[in-house]
């Protein structure tokens, strides 16, 4: 197959290329640098320029292409959350989702499928609550955003497209995410929960991520919404008692409820400090199957 990539050069993008070479597809990336994309990328993706915003001369590789993978969007961790940055987060995805959807829609051969990247973020905190995909939309910004994210491609709803939303937890991966900002605090002795450590993190390894995304791609009964977590959510004081544990270290500071608070503000209450307890159930229901299902063995293997 044809399969066309935005967001290549991510943590997720890059796995995800590689991945789909090894299966066989053509690959072809969008980026707003290709060039720059193309030292990152195997020699083997295609990279053409797109400014994640606009319909351009990429919707002629849409035309006959096979399927569309979306994973642009600005990192909410990127900056604290002042009121334009959190414009940057909104408008990142919306304007991705709304030229994609376009491109879909305008060109002659319509590719079969588009794998519409979304979070967990969707659901807010639900406490020691289980959450699964029938769990109603939050009340919290990352729920607005997750939101607006999935509505940026509702052009679709009323075409022959196949459209599935991976909702993606906290990816443990050795190159980024929470594992990147977790490292040197452990490797100096200093690691611990946020807070008082109860709240719930739906986490999944980033090998999870990717093989659920080529399910998703290969498996045409799947549509919808789909929680990317693994299917054994932990507390903080467990996470973090593995992490420590994956490096050798102790988790014995716990950093202040506080102290986050004031330092990255609204961005500590709805991610360090928010409980959530998701389970993948429509993901197992479709029959796919964890390589990662417990932290322990997740965290050990990218540490």
């Amino acid at each position: 197959m044809k399969i066309i990539v935005t967001g290549a050069t991510g943590m997720l993008g890059r796995p995800l290329c590689a991945a789909l070479l090894e299966d066989g597809h053509d690959v072809v990336a969008l980026s707003r640098n290709p060039e720059s994309a193309a030292k990152k990328l195997n020699p083997n993706v295609t990279c053409l320029k797109w400014d994640g915003k606009r319909v351009g001369e990429w919707a002629d590789a849409v035309d006959g292409s096979d399927g569309i993978v979306n994973l642009a969007g600005e990192n909410i961790a990127g900056s604290r959350w002042t009121d334009a940055y959190k414009k940057r987060i909104i408008d990142s995805r919306v304007n991705a989702g709304n030229a994609v959807a376009e491109a879909i829609l305008s060109v002659t051969k319509k590719p079969s499928f588009l794998i519409q990247a979304s979070a967990t973020g969707y659901y807010g905190g639900g406490g020691d609550n289980v959450l699964n995909e029938q769990s109603p939309l939050g009340d919290t910004f990352l729920a607005e955003v997750v939101d607006k994210w999935e509505k940026s491609v509702s052009a679709l709803q009323s075409s022959a497209i196949r459209v599935a939303y991976p909702r993606i937890g906290v990816v443990i991966g050795k190159e980024g995410g929470i594992v990147e900002k977790l490292r040197l605090p452990f490797q100096m002795f200093v690691g611990g929960p946020p807070g008082d450590g109860q709240q719930y993190i739906s986490w999944i390894h980033i090998k999870d991520v990717v093989d659920a995304i080529r399910f998703l791609i290969h498996t045409e009964s799947t549509s919808g919404h789909y929680n990317l977590t693994a299917p054994n959510p932990v507390r903080m004081t467990e996470f973090s008692k593995a992490f420590g544990a994956a490096l050798g270290r102790p988790s014995w500071l716990p950093v202040p409820a506080f102290a986050l608070k004031l330092a990255l503000q609204q961005m500590a209450e709805e991610t360090a400090l928010l409980s959530q307890r998701i389970q993948p159930a429509r993901l197992l229901e479709a029959g796919f199957s964890f390589s990662f299902p417990n932290v322990a063995d997740a965290l050990k293997d990218q540490l």
